[in-house]
């Protein structure tokens, strides 16, 4: 039998980055200017609400929040009291606007850009950037096609990361300092489809959000596609959560222009049921 979408949340934005904690899903409401948090039952809070577009979250191992501030490329910390501040400074390292990240287990986070002006600019290969707890900034890997969705496995020692507009997961070793090295192709994605948000099971398959082909995409190392599903708007970003990390979350959107966005509101949280759960990270 088909796996079919449900709508859990509708009327947002643009929703990306979507991350499972403490029992709900938190996403970044692009477009919107704020952090969500919905319950399973699909009742939602802002969690914090930004200046500008937002996008990548992750958390400290005190817990405290990380996002990414994309247009004025900075890292925010959510202090205990509330307050915003400067985790850290990315334009040494960003030559376009911010994106997504992953946040390992000892804080360090590895935030990616679009490396061109995006839309309408000249295509430009980006640095990743890497984060460390107390906030200093360095270069994770370069010649990055749009750096985006990442994922690290559970034994920390594996970083992948979705290249949008060369239609691919690239992999890196993770040494224990942080380091990534011997770099290689994980997986090509199917001709059309573009890597977006993406998250990593328990079989150590990748789930890929591709907005270009409106689907999510369940690959195994080699690129093979063991799954794909359907939506009918474009596909942005998905995350295993739930009770048991075996709902996907699928985050979709009519556009990803912000103007239209904030304006026509298409953007939703759907979800299915799948039979490997989540593991690793985000």
């Amino acid at each position: 039998m088909a796996r079919t979408l449900r709508t859990v949340l509708d009327g947002l934005a643009f929703p990306e980055g979507p991350r499972w904690r403490a029992g709900r899903l938190w996403f970044s409401d692009m477009h919107a200017h704020e952090v969500v948090a919905m319950a399973p039952d699909g009742k939602r809070e802002t969690m914090f609400k930004a200046d500008g577009p937002v996008s990548g979250l992750g958390w400290l191992p005190d817990g405290r929040l990380l996002v990414v501030s994309m247009i004025d490329r900075r890292l925010i910390r959510i202090e205990p009291d509330g307050r915003a501040v400067t985790h850290a400074d990315l334009a040494t390292v960003a030559s376009g606007h911010c994106n997504d990240m992953v946040t390992d287990a000892h804080g360090r986070s590895y935030v990616g850009n679009f490396g061109y002006p995006f839309p309408g600019g000249e295509m430009k290969p980006a640095k990743m950037a890497r984060v460390d707890p107390d906030g200093t900034v360095s270069v994770a890997a370069d010649e990055l096609v749009f750096p985006n969705g990442t994922v690290i496995t559970p034994d920390g020692r594996t970083l992948v990361v979705g290249e949008t507009f060369a239609g691919r997961m690239t992999a890196y070793d993770v040494a224990a300092d942080g380091v990534l090295s011997r770099r290689r192709v994980w997986a090509q994605l199917p001709q059309g489809a573009a890597a977006d948000g993406c998250c990593l099971d328990a079989e150590g398959a990748i789930w890929v959000a591709s907005p270009t082909t409106n689907d999510v995409i369940r690959l195994a190392e080699g690129g093979k596609v063991l799954e794909r599903i359907t939506a009918d708007q474009g596909c942005y970003a998905c995350m295993l959560g739930g009770a048991d990390r075996r709902t996907l979350y699928v985050l979709t959107a009519a556009s990803s222009d912000p103007e239209a966005c904030a304006a026509s509101r298409t953007g939703r949280i759907e979800a299915m049921q799948v039979d490997a759960p989540g593991a690793g990270l985000p």
